[in-house]
């Protein structure tokens, strides 16, 4: 099943070189774990309800394991303090749904649970 890490980042107004080098070489760290950006602070967004600060990251993964194994690595745990020197934010690891997923059957199993 797909997995995901999101960040929430707050750049802060000027970047520095040590942000350049991060972006450079995350890449590297995100191959063996068959990581890939899906999301990387697109310019073009629109805030429908609530507020969103920040730049949305999202790199999709094979598995829960997978983004785990990269978080996880060496190579990755070397590069954090590059970002976080210049971006405050949050970042979660998560699960996507299996294939097939139906709200409606989510919906059924909670309605059943609830009139117990």
């Amino acid at each position: 099943m797909t997995a995901y890490a999101i960040g929430n980042l707050h750049p802060k107004p000027v970047l520095d070189e040590e942000v350049f080098v991060y972006m450079e070489r995350i890449q590297d760290t995100l191959d063996p774990f068959g990581g890939h950006f899906l999301v990387h602070g697109a310019p073009e967004r629109e805030v429908r309800e609530g507020t969103w600060p920040g730049a949305l990251v999202i790199i999709g993964f094979p598995t829960y394991e997978n983004a785990r194994g990269w978080y996880d690595s060496t190579a990755y745990q070397a590069l954090i303090p590059l970002r976080a020197r210049h971006m405050t934010g949050d970042v979660l690891l998560i699960d996507g749904v299996p294939e097939g997923y139906a709200t409606a059957d989510t919906a059924a199993l909670l309605r059943a649970a609830a009139s117990e």
